[in-house]
């Protein structure tokens, strides 16, 4: 299978929210989704380097129709501020991309206390949606997760506050788990619901992204972090590769809910998108369900039931 950001479909009329713009893959995905004539709202948590994004995207897509929306994943209020305001906006969001992350951070808390990877990367994604499933009725929500999720041994599901014993990476893994977990129990509680929402996931392979090594260097100049700095730029693919599989994912005519796409070659570190697969824990929808229980307890946004 070959496919490029040239196939994506004409999505002039559609609009779309892109989360962690100022990243590398976050970026090449909003301005392949502009230049496909998608009105995109831009999401990053740093009020400069969003701006200098949209001016990016703007210089190398004229024309290209942009907004501008400060998230900080990691903060409830600033979640529920910008939901507001993109809904005040909009009545209609056609797809939204879950794409923004941090990876092996120290140990860190949230705003809220959760633990810095699980809040940010699941717990502010879960909300995000939520608070938006009022524009979300016949989207495309892709939910960005990894490869890592298969490394965790077990579903995220105790006291996201609790420090416990952390580990960077295995703390890394369980909440690229989380994601997929949300992704099917996010698909299958909208289908019951009667929703047109279509959720589906993508993960980058193996991408040369400022991800791989700023979380992993904030604990120091460690043998690992080192070793991943160097070899990044020798195997990973580009960003605009990298972004491939999240493309597809949004954009792809009649991709099934549930899907998972990531690059096809080199046991899914490069190359063209294709439909994957994921660990058995991913799928397991009784552990979804609870763990869609305590996101919502968690973060206090409570949307669709559950799955009878």
């Amino acid at each position: 299978m070959s496919w490029a950001a040239t196939d994506i479909p004409d999505l002039t009329g559609r609009r779309a929210l892109v989360t962690g713009v100022t990243g590398d893959l976050g970026r090449v995905t909003a301005t392949e989704l502009a230049r496909a004539g998608a009105h995109v709202v831009l999401t990053a948590r740093n009020e400069t380097t969003l701006a200098d994004t949209a001016r990016r995207i703007a210089a190398e897509v004229p024309g290209a129709k942009l907004d501008t929306e400060l998230l900080d994943l990691a903060d409830l209020s600033s979640i529920r501020g910008a939901a507001e305001a993109v809904l005040k906006r909009t009545d209609t969001l056609d797809i939204l991309v879950n794409n923004a992350g941090v990876m092996a951070t120290p140990f860190r808390r949230t705003r809220d206390g959760f633990e810095l990877q699980f809040g940010t990367n699941h717990l502010g994604h879960f909300a995000l949606t939520g608070l938006l499933l009022p524009a979300l009725g016949q989207a495309r929500v892709v939910t960005v997760s990894s490869q890592m999720h298969r490394a965790a041994t077990r579903a995220p599901l105790g006291d996201p506050r609790s420090e416990r014993k952390y580990r960077k990476w295995g703390a890394y893994s369980e909440s690229k788990l989380a994601n997929l977990m949300f992704m099917r129990e996010l698909d299958r509680r909208a289908g019951a619901a009667g929703l047109g929402l279509t959720s589906v996931a993508a993960h980058p392979g193996y991408s040369a992204t400022h991800l791989q090594t700023s979380g992993p260097q904030m604990g120091g100049a460690s043998l690992s972090s080192r070793l991943l700095a160097a070899t990044t730029p020798l195997v990973a693919q580009k960003p605009d590769m990298g972004a491939l599989p999240s493309l597809y994912a949004a954009t792809y005519p009649a991709l099934p809910g549930g899907t998972y796409v990531g690059p096809s070659r080199f046991t899914e570190m490069r190359g063209a998108p294709k439909i994957v697969g994921m660990s058995r824990l991913a799928d397991d929808p009784e552990t979804a369900a609870r763990l869609w229980q305590l996101s919502e307890e968690a973060t206090g946004v409570t949307f669709l039931p559950s799955v009878t």
